[in-house]
């Protein structure tokens, strides 16, 4: 998928060190606004933790990531798979483990082109839910994902810095995406 200056292509390995970076560039500035203190963020051993995810699940049958380009650059990733949590129907629903889009490329469109990938890798496989964990103290996350139909479902998990990972549901039927 192309827009007039995004480009979405599959990830593949030689993608992973420039998603590691990408995603380390925007956790970061959205933790270290919520309070997670930033030696807890940049560390070498979170970093080769990250990277080796990353590795995983590009290599991975079950998961696909998305690299969005712009001008020769990575821009934005998507990494979408099947649902963590057993209460989630693994037949109806897909789960976007992460958007993520470089700090300087916020509000550029970039998260809206991945969520519609997102939207259209569900249909294509005949799901009709989405689900998703946003930290509680990201409100541009949970803004975003408010404006894309997202609604919180009451699951929580504990994420860092003390605040919970809230899970949103998408119902594609109901916001007439099916």
């Amino acid at each position: 998928m192309t827009s007039s200056t995004t480009l979405l292509r599959t990830a593949n390995p030689d993608d992973v060190e420039a998603i590691t970076d990408l995603h380390t560039q925007a956790r970061t500035a959205y933790y270290a606004a919520g309070g997670v203190p930033t030696a807890e963020l940049d560390s070498p051993e979170a970093y080769a933790r990250r990277r080796e995810g990353w590795l995983r699940a590009v290599r991975s049958d079950d998961m696909t990531v998305v690299c969005a380009e712009r001008a020769g650059g990575l821009a934005g990733i998507l990494m979408i798979g099947p649902p963590y949590e057993p209460d989630v129907d693994a037949a109806t629903a897909g789960q976007l483990y992460q958007i993520h889009v470089r700090p300087g490329s916020w509000g550029q469109g970039v998260g809206g082109l991945l969520h519609a990938e997102f939207v259209r890798l569900l249909r294509e496989a005949s799901l009709t839910t989405g689900v998703l964990e946003a930290w509680e103290r990201n409100g541009r996350a949970q803004g975003f994902y408010a404006r894309h139909g997202w609604r919180p479902d009451g699951h929580h998990r504990p994420g860092p810095g003390g605040a919970d990972y809230v899970r949103m549901r998408l119902d594609l039927a109901r916001r007439g995406l099916k």
